[in-house]
């Protein structure tokens, strides 16, 4: 039994650091949406009445697309694992504060709050409490009439 839990815990584990990378939809949960879409048409634009050659329009549009595609390849060749490795050192760290220091700060809050939270309320049961009930049975009797007089 123990012999099959631990093998269904390796398999898990496994699992979970050999994921499957999609190289089709690269931005499944469309983070980059609206940031980084930027084509010719986005930064370079002539107006009506201005217009430069054709041959030039369509030299200027095959550069701006040919360039930025290979610059970006070029950048993320050299960059992207470095980088990667850097954001992921970067998480993980975050992640071993929040886990190792953030989260126990917050227990230790509010189980120390929850102490203080008792006292407070016993007090205000003690001293507050009977202090609004008498005024609360003093005002009881008071009767107010508004009249409109014309």
């Amino acid at each position: 039994m123990a012999d099959q839990y631990n093998i269904n815990e390796e398999k898990i584990l496994k699992d979970r650091h050999a994921k499957e990378i999609d190289l089709i939809n690269r931005d499944p949960k469309q983070i980059n949406e609206d940031v980084v879409k930027v084509d010719f048409e986005d930064v370079i634009a002539e107006p009506d009445g201005t217009h430069s050659l054709d041959g030039v329009w369509k030299a200027s549009y095959t550069t701006f697309t040919v360039s930025k595609y290979w610059c970006y390849r070029v950048l993320s060749a050299v960059f992207g694992v470095p980088v990667a490795l850097l954001w992921g050192f970067c998480f993980a760290c975050i992640s071993f504060c929040h886990i190792w220091a953030v989260m126990p700060c917050i227990k230790s809050y509010l189980i120390e709050t929850q102490c203080l939270s008792r006292i407070y309320s016993l007090c205000i049961h003690t001293f507050c409490d009977p202090l609004f009930e008498a005024l609360g049975k003093i005002f009881s009797s008071v009767r107010v009439a508004l009249r409109k007089e014309v």
